[in-house]
């Protein structure tokens, strides 16, 4: 990750509140499935290039929500979509 696609501390707190708030800390990639509209195939070759961080224990990987996030939010920075307010929706 390039230092232009960094996060700020703040905003990936902020962020952790708003998305996602259903899910547990830690999700499965069925759950990564369902979060990020994806099939299996797309899960699995975002974990195993590295884009979501990911602890593989035996045959399953554990995805910390926050790593998901990120992905989202550097993502979006690349889109040309940080820096909207995220509450503005309500």
């Amino acid at each position: 990750m390039s230092a232009k696609h960094l996060i700020p501390e703040k905003e990936l707190k902020a962020c952790y509140g708003l998305l996602f708030a259903d899910y547990p800390d830690v999700v499965t990639v069925r759950q990564l499935q369902t979060m990020l509209g994806i099939s299996r195939h797309a899960a699995y070759d975002l974990l195993g290039e590295g884009e979501i961080g990911a602890l593989k224990l035996g045959n399953a990987y554990k995805i910390p929500k926050i790593n998901v996030i990120r992905y989202l939010l550097t993502n979006a920075q690349g889109a040309g979509f940080a820096g909207q307010d995220l509450q503005s929706e309500s």
